[in-house]
């Protein structure tokens, strides 16, 4: 028997929002002094930096739990199954629902509910519930099915990653340009074969590193001090990232048994282009392979950071040949892998 995808979903926003939108913005530095920079250069060096030209905010009478909806909808249609046969529903996110505009998250209920309320589903025995993880949420969401699954408890899960990160940025940092909207979810059932998910592997860091992502007050001194919005220390996270996130894809891909010339895509947490080329070359070295042509398939460009949504989303646009030059074929092996706040660090190994 093998644990396995059976269908996904996604659900990426209409909003585009281009780099050339933020002319208009305000940036400043921590201390509330103007930064040194036009917006034009500030939006070249960030393209060239991030590789993001583009990201998606969801429409203002959407929240996270909304657009999860969809992508769950979509995910269940396409592994053709009742959705009252579900035993788990686990919903990954980090801020719950934030209406446009306004300051306070909504997580009462769960946003995993209110998804098994919109999906119509009956059973009370598909239990739903939340977790919080950092970007690496749906990836853990997976880890937990999987466990689920292989002790018996379960045989079919409904794993979302779903956020609207647009309504927690402060418009004066200019790392507010990295995050964007989006929501992708998967099926995973139990079924005949030997392939599936062949490997996992996760990690806290939480000495120094808990700190690296929070929440903080805006660049700007004059706004409400109890008001606060996502903040990161980029260059913390960019060197954590590249030292550890390596090393958890090595531990996943021995444990499965899997060689590395075997791995023909890996999927990882869309966050900066530069870093995850950076990780992708110092995994393979850890092998003494150079990078194959290819196997690092790229939505950041016109999707930009969706947190908890980019593994999932890129995994379906996949499976659906909706990136450019790069498809997945029944047998592939890839590996999936995330970093972001906690310190988290998760990766799977999955025989297509």
């Amino acid at each position: 028997m093998a644990i396995k995808i059976t269908g996904s979903g996604s659900y990426i926003p209409n909003q585009i929002v281009t780099n050339i939108d933020f002319a208009q913005h305000q940036f400043l530095n921590e201390d509330g002094s103007p930064f040194g920079y036009p917006n034009d250069v500030v939006a070249r060096k960030f393209k060239e930096i991030t590789g993001i030209e583009e990201r998606r905010y969801a429409d203002e009478n959407l929240v996270t739990s909304d657009i999860a909806f969809f992508a769950a909808q979509r995910a269940i249609e396409d592994a053709k199954i009742d959705p009252e046969t579900l035993d788990y529903i686990i919903f990954a996110h980090n801020f719950g629902n934030v209406k446009q505009g306004a300051i306070q998250s909504d997580a009462v209920p769960s946003l995993a509910a209110r998804v098994k309320q919109k999906l119509r589903i009956q059973n009370p025995k598909c239990v739903g519930y939340d977790i919080l993880f950092g970007c690496p949420g749906w990836i853990e969401g997976m880890i937990q099915a999987n466990a689920f699954i292989k002790a018996g408890i379960a045989k079919k899960c409904l794993v979302i990653g779903a956020e609207t990160l647009s309504r927690v940025v402060d418009i004066h940092d200019r790392d507010s340009m990295i995050y964007s909207d989006g929501a992708g979810a998967t099926v995973l059932e139990l079924v005949d074969g030997n392939d599936g998910i062949l490997g996992h592997s996760s990690a806290t860091f939480a000495t120094d590193e808990a700190d690296y992502l929070f929440f903080g007050n805006s660049f700007n001194k004059d706004l409400d001090a109890d008001v606060r919005y996502i903040k990161m220390h980029g260059r913390k996270i960019y060197e954590f990232a590249l030292s550890q996130v390596p090393k958890a894809m090595k531990e996943c891909l021995d444990e499965s048994g899997i060689s590395i010339g075997e791995v023909k895509k890996v999927l990882i947490h869309q966050a900066n282009e530069k870093m995850d080329e950076a990780i992708i070359h110092r995994f393979f070295k850890l092998y003494d392979q150079s990078v194959p042509e290819g196997v690092m398939p790229m939505s950041i460009h016109k999707l930009g950071n969706s947190s908890v949504a980019t593994v999932p989303t890129l995994y379906d646009l996949l499976m659906k040949n909706q990136i450019e030059n790069q498809h997945l074929n029944k047998g592939d092996v890839i590996i999936l892998a995330s970093v972001g706040a906690g310190m988290n660090i998760n990766a799977i190994v999955y025989r297509c």
